[in-house]
């Protein structure tokens, strides 16, 4: 029997945890630079909380990046999944046999029993021994499962309404492990006592210290008035269903790890909405979203993970503390509701993952992975926080309003699609409260577009790195940002950068770059939606963009561009195909001279240009 998460390890989850930690970078960037104001000094703290470790580990999985051969958050699902407890559902716990099983007719406060293992005794339910119990009618009273035996119980709701002021509906306080059976076609519903004692066993309308399984084609209802609605002491596993929650505190909670297969899940909590909690073991505490629809509002985090959040399917929609709306910090006793909040690694593989949160959409205590779903988010603070490590490496990533879009340790784009919108910097690589991270931003493919009012690219203290990809930046329009903002400035060996804004800070990647770069500063400005186009010596036309809001300075680099060659820039004429954003294929070229420039001669800010000091966030936020 396992009612407890301290319970020892058994079979099912053998492997130790993950050893978390964060490379030093082979080669540490040590420049001193001038700008705006000072940079600060990175942390370096004792090991990060989110280094975890247990007497039980002897080994560690490892991912290596092929940027910075750190273990990091290139982590994929399967890694992550890997080293945490497996789960105890199986594929066929929807099935059951009803020539066996022991049925129960509610009705009022009384009840009748055919079979064995169950007895009522007044307005109580008591099922004592594994077996199927097939459970219907209306009820005032409870059912309590105390079975010592090893084997499952299988609770089968089939048109089942319990509405007790008892305590929990369903209180499942001993069992090798329970299964509730949603009936085809049927409707159910759980409501509980209005409050509890705060020693009280069981909080929650449905409640578990054994290992439970929600299966089933029916629906069910959730009222949990008194605290949460659905809780598990051990794990918790939803592979099916249509269940509705509404809870006072924490909609679904499993205390080991919550695991959704599938199934409509819709839940309204005052605290948060979907939640693993356990802090003793280390490979516990995690939410998997694996398949389903699941659409959460809560007063507090939409998803809070001690460990780990994965994603690898389904469908998740979530409006944490009245969305991004109502601003950070709109009352949670945390310091603000987040949409997703992960302990140590949140991996967004699969599925689809819709936020709108008060406070960051994502927040990781170690690292963030964008892997492949398709993310949307907006926010009152942070689109993606990750203390140590951010990596986006697939995915359709979008952050359609923000005060800072990324923000990280170190950010690395090596793939995927992603667009981000800030109030202040688009991206801001900063140190962290705890630990130490490698404060660089590193880019080597995919697609990145950053539409900001702040810094567009924003690296406190460390430098910026382009090998591969395309970059787009619509950056301030006011001089006391810019579209690009390195404290160690920029290098690019390849891919496509572009970033516009302001003139009063602007720089541009470094001369000695084995790609070129040429910057143009514009006398006066150039308004937004404005056709410019960059043409070389010959008259050819190399790239044209529409600006999306007034420019001053216009930064190009591409394996097109030829240091010691002069460019022009001209307004009017037309684009070719879209590339990302406002850049496009040259189309015909305008006749209006905007600015010239030659290429290796641009303003970097390892040259004496300002570079920016911390971005708005700071470091590590709660």
């Amino acid at each position: 029997m396992n009612t407890s998460s301290a319970s020892p390890r058994d079979p099912r989850s053998p492997r130790p945890r993950r050893l978390w930690l964060v490379a030093a970078p082979a080669l540490a960037v040590a420049l001193t630079l001038a700008g705006c104001s000072a940079a600060t000094t990175a942390s370096t703290t004792s090991t990060s909380a989110a280094t975890e470790t247990t007497d039980s580990e002897a080994s560690t999985t490892q991912t290596s990046s092929s940027l910075t051969g750190a273990t990091d958050a290139t982590q994929t699902a399967a890694d992550v999944l890997a080293a945490n407890q497996e789960t105890h559902d199986k594929t066929d716990d929807d099935e059951w046999d009803a020539a066996n099983a022991t049925t129960i007719e509610l009705s009022g406060s009384s009840a009748s029993v055919t079979g064995d293992g169950a007895a009522v005794d007044g307005a109580t339910v008591l099922i004592s021994q594994p077996g199927t119990y097939v459970l219907s009618g209306d009820y005032s009273g409870q059912v309590i499962v105390s079975s010592d035996a090893d084997g499952q119980v299988r609770l089968v709701l089939d048109g089942v309404d319990i509405d007790t002021d008892a305590g929990a509906a369903i209180d499942v306080q001993a069992a090798d492990e329970a299964v509730v059976i949603l009936a085809d076609g049927s409707a159910n519903s759980l409501s509980d006592a209005s409050s509890y004692a705060d020693d009280a066993e069981a909080s929650a309308a449905l409640s578990s210290a054994a290992d439970l399984t929600i299966t089933g084609t029916g629906s069910l209802t959730v009222t949990g008035n008194g605290n949460d609605g659905i809780a598990s002491s051990d794990g918790l596993v939803i592979q099916s269903g249509t269940i509705s929650v509404t809870a006072a505190d924490d909609g679904i909670r499993g205390k080991d790890y919550l695991v959704i297969r599938g199934g409509a899940l819709t839940v309204d909590a005052g605290g948060d909405g979907l939640k693993s909690d356990n802090e003793e073991a280390a490979e516990r505490g995690y939410v998997l979203v694996a398949g389903g629809t699941v659409d959460v509002t809560s007063g507090d985090d939409g998803i809070d993970a001690y460990t780990d959040v994965v994603t690898t399917g389904g469908t998740v929609s979530i409006v944490a503390g009245g969305g991004a709306g109502s601003g950070a910090g709109s009352g949670a006793t945390d310091g603000g509701a987040k949409g997703v909040s992960a302990g140590v690694i949140a991996v967004f593989e699969g599925g689809e993952v819709t936020v709108d949160a008060a406070d960051d959409a994502v927040n990781a205590s170690a690292y963030v992975h964008l892997a492949g779903a398709t993310v949307t988010l907006a926010t009152g603070d942070d689109g993606v926080h990750a203390d140590l490590q951010l990596v986006i490496s697939a995915g359709q990533n979008t952050v359609t309003g923000s005060v800072e879009a990324l923000e990280g340790g170190q950010i690395t784009v090596s793939g995927g699609d992603t667009a981000v919108t800030a109030s202040d910097d688009g991206t801001n690589v900063t140190a962290p409260a705890t630990g130490t991270a490698e404060m660089t931003m590193l880019i080597s493919g995919g697609t990145l577009l950053v539409d900001a009012d702040g810094d567009g690219l924003d690296v406190n203290q460390g430098a910026i790195t382009q090998t591969g990809g395309t970059v787009v930046v619509s950056g301030p329009t006011n001089n006391g940002n810019g579209a690009l903002d390195a404290d160690g400035g920029m290098t690019i060996s390849g891919g496509v950068l572009l970033a516009a804004g302001s003139s009063g800070m602007a720089v541009a990647p470094s001369a000695d770059s084995d790609q070129a770069t040429v910057q143009f500063t514009v006398s006066g400005s150039v308004a937004a939606g404005t056709v410019l186009t960059v043409v070389d010596e010959s008259g050819e036309a190399v790239a044209s963009f529409t600006t999306d809001k007034q420019v001053q300075s216009v930064v190009y680099s591409s394996g097109d561009i030829v240091n010691g060659e002069s460019y022009t820039l001209v307004s009017g004429g037309s684009v070719g195909a879209e590339v990302l954003g406002g850049l496009a294929e040259p189309g015909s070229a305008g006749s209006t001279t905007v600015a010239t420039g030659v290429a290796g001669e641009q303003t970097s800010s390892e040259m004496g240009g300002m570079g920016g000091g911390p971005g708005g966030g700071g470091g590590q936020r709660p």
